[in-house]
């Protein structure tokens, strides 16, 4: 019999949960959970005899992936997957997967929300700004991307859109503007909205010489990680531009400084609040059961993301 362990420092909730263990369980597979662990060494006990393992934003490093001798398949449930060792699973033979898609509607959503809470002054009665009419540049047009351009037409505003594995051709039932280059999408969005992962050529990629081409009256919104914003840059451009505002879902090892400095120009959430949602949560987890059962049971390997 094969086990699958969900182990979520954060936990799923309960109706996830029990989706996701009536899925795997009318497979035939055995169900083991580590939920609200609070250290590694639960976690390399837990992984001794698992055969797949689903997990949200728990890291699964090398030291976890050597604890596990019979591990054929890990699932992070959600669409980012920086916090899996992809090289180590390589080298292992254990496939890696993500759930893209899940959580795409309360990411989108969130990130809206986000910009109307700084356009209106964080609703602390002073007097904002209206959304329609206005540019919003989107940084990335994958699933959040694309649901964002969308809320946003919705919404009155002029949508231009930037990703290298996008064309033009794909966008036009979208009604975007697909613009060429970084510095293009900066200089005419009033608000930019980050939907770009973490790699080697995007980490600090959004420096002070991209922000400062924003036009007056900027905001950044940061749905993705934090590692993509060049956090002196940032800094120089709350400095150099006190009509600037950034908002993240993420916050930046210099929050405390920009906290105390620039008060209505920034907010961040307290902690990662993208695909908290219930929708959310139960999509996910259900996509992360269906997938391991499909891999055993037929070998699919539509959604891996490490060769």
């Amino acid at each position: 019999m094969k086990r699958v362990l969900i182990a979520t420092e954060k936990p799923f909730a309960p109706a996830a949960v029990n989706d996701m263990a009536g899925i795997l369980e009318q497979a035939g597979y055995q169900v083991q959970r580590l939920e609200k662990y609070t250290s590694k060494a639960e976690l390399l006990d837990a992984m001794k005899s698992v055969d797949a393992m689903i997990v949200r934003s728990d890291i699964v490093d090398q030291e976890v992936l050597d604890a596990a001798a019979n591990l054929k398949i890990v699932v992070r449930a959600g669409s980012g997957f920086d916090n899996l060792d992809l090289a180590t699973c390589t080298a292992k033979g254990i496939v890696a997967m993500n759930t893209p898609g899940q959580n795409s509607n309360a990411v989108a959503e969130l990130a809206i929300g986000m910009m109307i809470f700084m356009s209106r002054g964080q609703f602390k009665g002073v007097s904002g700004s209206e959304l329609k009419g206005k540019t919003i540049g989107v940084y990335g047009c994958g699933n959040i991307g694309r649901r964002v351009a969308r809320i946003a037409q919705g919404l009155g505003m002029k949508v231009v859109a930037l990703d290298p594995c996008i064309t033009k051709v794909s966008m036009e039932p979208y009604d975007v503007k697909v613009v060429q280059s970084v510095d293009e999408l900066f200089s005419q969005s009033q608000f930019l909205s980050l939907h770009i992962p973490v790699n080697e050529k995007t980490k600090k990629s959004i420096n002070f010489e991209l922000l400062s081409k924003m036009p007056k009256g900027a905001l950044l919104i940061n749905t993705a990680r934090k590692e993509v914003i060049d956090e002196e840059g940032l800094i120089r451009m709350f400095d150099e531009r006190p009509d600037f505002k950034y908002i993240s879902d993420i916050a930046p090892a210099c929050h405390e400084e920009l906290v105390a400095k620039y008060d209505l120009r920034y907010y961040s959430t307290p902690k990662k609040q993208g695909a908290e949602t219930a929708e959310a949560n139960v999509n996910a987890g259900v996509a992360a059961a269906e997938q391991i059962v499909a891999f055993f049971e037929t070998g699919d390997q539509t959604y891996r993301v490490n060769r």
